[in-house]
């Protein structure tokens, strides 16, 4: 897949931002000296975590390195890397590790969720925000246009792909042997967008980048004719003429 397009991403960035600050408010650690922000995009969720421990080390993870430019632009004093969270190792003097919307991305991100969280030391946390909305119109349609028109071999890997989260319970009970404090909610966000075209514009920025992506320009454009379409059906306008794309999230803090 190609790299994220960081400009895109960022149309949407006060809404995508929320989740963070209101993951962030239930971080127990006041006096944080390193923090790693895992999958830190643009800088947006960075940002966050330095004006909340602003004497902290602060290093933000990405694979992107479009997201890295960006960020580095954004916030040139803090450290930025370039590295797989599947594969990364926070130094053992970690009192925190943030992750904003990345988790979702990997296929056995329980495992790597008890990787980090067994290598944290003894008050260290682990804050986890991903978005729980496969059974949103916004990715049903994803899915139904994929299967449907003359691409269906091309995209099958990535219908197949879209997984929901397992229930909370399956985190509970992974997490919860390693911890000293463990708490799993869910938030459902209703954000207002101008019309069926904001919402195919903000998924364009994700959940739709593995649908479109491997896909030329003239079969882009009418895979995205269709799925506008589809979402223009399934989202209706309220009285002033708005959409509410209505968006789930799974939220984890984990205390060692």
């Amino acid at each position: 897949m190609p790299d994220w397009n960081a400009e895109q991403y960022l149309k949407f960035e006060g809404e995508r931002t929320r989740p963070a600050r209101d993951l962030l408010a239930q971080v127990p650690n006041t006096d944080a000296r390193r923090v790693i922000d895992l999958g830190c995009g643009p800088g947006n969720s960075t940002e966050l975590l330095m004006l909340r421990w602003p004497a902290a080390t602060i290093t933000g993870i990405d694979t992107s390195a479009a997201m890295l430019r960006q960020a580095r632009e954004r916030l040139p004093s803090q450290m930025f890397v370039e590295a797989n969270i599947s594969h990364y190792a926070a130094p053992a003097d970690t009192d925190v590790l943030f992750a904003n919307a990345v988790f979702q991305w990997l296929p056995d991100h329980l495992k790597q969720l008890k990787r980090l969280v067994t290598a944290l030391k003894p008050g260290g946390t682990l804050a986890v925000q991903m978005p729980d909305n496969m059974d949103e119109p916004s990715h049903v349609m994803m899915r139904e246009v994929a299967h449907r028109g003359p691409w269906r071999e091309e995209l099958a890997e990535a219908a197949r792909a879209r997984d929901m989260l397992p229930k909370p319970g399956i985190y509970y009970d992974a997490l919860r042997p390693l911890c000293t404090r463990l708490e799993i909610w869910h938030t459902i966000y209703n954000h207002a967008l101008d019309d069926a075209a904001g919402i195919v514009e903000w998924v364009k920025g994700t959940g739709l980048r593995p649908f479109i992506d491997p896909l030329e320009a003239p079969q882009r454009k009418e895979f995205l004719a269709d799925y506008t379409a589809r979402i223009a059906a399934s989202y209706a306008p309220q009285a002033d003429g708005k959409v509410l794309l209505r968006f789930p999230r799974l939220f984890i803090v984990a205390v060692k």
